[in-house]
């Protein structure tokens, strides 16, 4: 059977005769706000405003010598009740005709519920004799770059103009995804995707730039595959489950030829400050209680049902939000982006 690597689909990928697992969960809005522990620990506030989902210990600075997620956070956001982690990425605006700027609600994939939000991946190897090792307290990692402004190497980062109702059948990040946000009027919104390394070099849990102690796979790997395929360098040689990022921006409210502008230019903005889409990212900082990770890895669980793992309901998991620690602005009608001017 030919292989589709369908990375976002609800059913088990199909492939050589082997099932794709794929841990798939939604985690509902804890925050949005301008913090960034990863990239600005400690500063308060931080240069643009992420939405973030996960544990309710995220604050500015999570020093990972002293801040333990599982036992420092009350409540999750998550399905599975034992994930404390933290996910975050950037948030989309929407730039009126008359220079106005509005954030983009988000929403959910088709099949769960929550309040907004990141829709998160675990995919182990597709090859089911091949164990990925779960990260270690204190792991964290960044893909993207917030400052980029031109194509970068980042092509795990993509963008989704989403049909009314469906999923195309186009493979993870392979044409027409692309590094560009839409340039038309999407019906189902628009979709981002950030789809993390896989291999890790099995010493550092973090590096300067939160990035050079993992990577992507060499070989046979392709740029669209999904889940912990082909042979880890040298230099990084742990397999590590994907870790990925669905989110759900509901641009739909925003589809007015009278609202967007005169030229036709598409009017959606990164609260980088970006209108092509290339400084999308996203942050992750693990936080699984004890082994509940690495169990579900090798149990290769499927979906938002796992015999290893505790979960809570959609409304627990709502119910878990945090108060912004900076105070501004970010909804309603505003004349310029929170942070826009510590970007320049």
């Amino acid at each position: 059977m030919q292989c589709k690597a369908l990375a976002l689909a609800l059913l088990m990928e199909q492939c050589a005769g082997q099932t794709m697992p794929m841990l798939r969960f939604q985690c509902s809005q804890l925050v949005v706000e301008r913090l960034d522990p990863l990239v600005n620990p400690g500063l308060l506030p931080s240069p643009h405003v992420h939405q973030i989902v996960g544990g309710n210990s995220f604050n500015a600075s999570m020093d990972p010598a002293t801040h333990d997620l599982p036992s420092s956070s009350t409540c999750t956001s998550c399905t599975f009740s034992e994930d404390f982690s933290n996910y975050w990425t950037a948030v989309l605006y929407f730039r009126a005709r008359n220079g106005t700027y509005r954030r983009v609600p988000q929403f959910v994939s088709e099949g769960l519920r929550a309040d907004g939000g990141i829709t998160v991946y675990y995919i182990p190897s597709p090859d089911a004799e091949e164990k990925v090792t779960a990260f270690k307290p204190g792991f964290r990692m960044l893909i993207g770059d917030a400052t980029a402004r031109a194509p970068g190497s980042a092509r795990k980062v993509c963008h989704r103009c989403m049909p009314t109702t469906g999923e195309p059948s186009n493979i993870n990040c392979g044409p027409p995804d692309s590094q560009e946000l839409p340039n038309e009027m999407c019906p189902g919104g628009i979709r981002s995707v950030i789809t993390f390394p896989t291999c890790w070099d099995g010493i550092n849990t973090d590096s300067t730039d939160h990035m050079s102690h993992v990577a992507y796979p060499e070989g046979s790997y392709s740029d669209y595959a999904v889940g912990a395929y082909g042979t880890c360098p040298e230099s990084h040689p742990v397999k590590i489950p994907q870790v990925m990022y669905e989110v759900m921006w509901d641009t739909r409210v925003f589809n007015d030829e009278n609202l967007w502008p005169e030229d036709g230019s598409q009017p959606f903005v990164w609260s980088t400050g970006d209108s092509d889409g290339y400084s999308q990212h996203g942050d992750y900082v693990f936080g699984w209680k004890d082994d509940s990770l690495q169990r579900a890895m090798d149990a290769r669980c499927n979906g938002a049902v796992c015999g290893e793992l505790k979960t809570q309901s959609s409304e627990t998991a709502m119910k878990c939000t945090k108060s912004r620690a900076v105070e501004e602005e970010i909804d309603g009608w505003l004349t310029e982006i929170p942070g826009m001017s510590m970007e320049r």
